[in-house]
């Protein structure tokens, strides 16, 4: 069965995936009527992001499908917290880019990821205001476009050697003087061409093969449990920056988080900490 550029035969988790296009549809108009609204309220939390009521306003919507359509699945998103039993998760972060969101910056968008028996088997990425999706489904290959009908299949870069590649770092400062300073330093000097995209953006281009490096200061499970699922799907890894795999943790633990074409991705790590490896 074919369904425009998606795919010549249906995997297990193909009718969730077309679900959470149908979520994404279901909050678009909202979310894009809300985006940089003079009369947004924006408060800080206490870890020092900005939250917004809008982003509740998205995640009651999404909720609300999702008790339609998965009434037997567990959800767990940012702003609500979790509901419902079960092996099968929806993990919703119905608005990353919340800062950009508030301030008029187009690079935002909806990250949707179904994880069964804590394995993240789908993910999905929403950014209206750059009118593209990336997804990708266990079996099924990861995926850009605008809607299913409209869609080409990706893969990761096969960028080899670090001099060639290409890195998007978040939070440069969090890199520079943090643990993996010394490290993310010597990385980039090596490097081609180091750029900021941030948030989803950065792993989205890695799992389309615009970019081959991305690194995030602080991702919960809200993110990489989307992300994961589309790059690895893409034929890239994912890991924190010594290695250690970042699906399955709790979801308030943020952390730094290193994705890669696969190819780069031992080298990337090595560079980051040469000091804790030499010693190993």
């Amino acid at each position: 069965m074919r369904v425009g550029g998606y795919g010549e035969r249906m995997a297990s988790y193909d009718d969730d995936l077309r679900l959470a296009h149908v979520l994404a549809d279901s909050i678009e108009r909202t979310a894009v009527e809300l985006f940089a609204s003079p009369g947004l309220e924006v408060s800080v939390a206490d870890d020092g992001s900005l939250t917004t009521q809008a982003a509740q306003r998205l995640e009651e919507l999404l909720r609300h499908q999702l008790q339609r359509t998965r009434p037997r699945d567990r959800v767990e998103g940012r702003i609500l917290g979790a509901t419902g039993h079960g092996d099968r998760r929806w993990v919703v972060d119905a608005l990353d880019g919340t800062a950009n969101y508030v301030r008029g910056v187009p690079v935002w968008g909806t990250l949707l990821s179904l994880v069964v028996e804590d394995e993240p088997v789908l993910g999905l990425v929403a950014a209206p205001s750059l009118a593209r999706r990336w997804w990708a489904g266990r079996g099924s290959g990861a995926w850009t476009g605008r809607t299913l009908s409209r869609a080409r299949q990706v893969r990761v870069s096969r960028t080899a050697v670090l001099e060639h590649a290409s890195v998007s770092a978040d939070d440069v400062a969090s890199w520079l003087f943090g643990p993996h300073g010394q490290g993310f330093a010597q990385l980039t000097d090596r490097t081609w061409r180091t750029r900021a995209y941030g948030d989803f953006w950065s792993h989205a281009l890695v799992a389309e093969g615009a970019v081959d490096v991305g690194l995030g200061a602080y991702l919960d499970t809200y993110q990489t449990s989307t992300l994961t699922a589309l790059v690895h799907e893409a034929g890239g890894r994912v890991s924190d920056p010594w290695g250690a795999p970042v699906s399955g943790r709790e979801p308030t633990a943020g952390s730094p988080v290193v994705v890669t074409n696969g190819g780069l991705h031992d080298a990337v790590l090595a560079a980051l900490s040469p000091g804790e490896l030499a010693e190993g």
